[in-house]
């Protein structure tokens, strides 16, 4: 498949998705974008695939609809699975920074664990708005090669391969790699216990 054809299936996956979760909660457009700070216009975009978002704006439709970024990516009204096969696993590049996530904890299964793992690009930087959700997210950032910078709040961490990164979601957390080379990390999400 082309990377083109993916990206087009991955915005289509990531509309209706944003769609179903903003029906569940009972949401209008409106309602999504005060929630979110994302404009309603960009939030019909999105919903009918006619836009590829960039990371930080799909974080802000999470917060608003309750939900961890990872959520996004998984197909709408899946069977749930305990196995996720690497060639099955969704697939996503960031626009605006280029890094590219994948989904790899199984999707619809009933876990209140994700898994993400990212390749982040030389020289790459991404700066969430990130706040306190409904339910609070825990997350740790295990880094498995390279070195990356990690924001949280105000507190800056230089992470190494190996180093592993434990916060809660929510205050503005930024990853940046600073050096010249590609690192890739693995990111353990926990939605919703104390």
């Amino acid at each position: 498949m082309s990377p083109f054809m993916q990206e087009t299936d991955v915005n289509r996956r990531i509309a209706a998705r944003v769609r179903q979760l903003r029906s569940e909660r009972g949401l209008s457009l409106e309602a999504l974008a005060d929630r979110s700070g994302v404009s309603r216009s960009m939030i019909s975009l999105i919903e009918r695939g006619e836009t590829s978002p960039t990371a930080v704006l799909l974080e802000k439709l999470a917060a608003g609809l309750s939900v961890t970024l990872a959520n996004l990516f998984e197909p709408p009204a899946v069977a749930a699975t305990p196995l996720s096969r690497h060639a099955e696993q969704s697939t996503w590049r960031d626009p605006a920074s280029g890094y590219i996530r994948r989904n790899v904890s199984p999707a619809g299964a009933v876990t209140p664990i994700q898994i993400v793992e990212v390749e982040f690009p030389a020289g790459a930087h991404v700066a969430y708005e990130t706040g306190p959700r409904q339910k609070p997210a825990h997350q740790q950032v295990w880094v498995l090669e390279g070195t990356i910078e990690v924001t949280v709040g105000t507190q800056q961490y230089r992470l190494d391969t190996g180093d592993c990164l434990a916060f809660v979601l929510d205050r503005p957390t930024a990853y940046r790699n600073r050096s010249r080379k590609p690192a890739r990390y693995a990111v353990v999400i926990v939605m919703g216990t104390p």
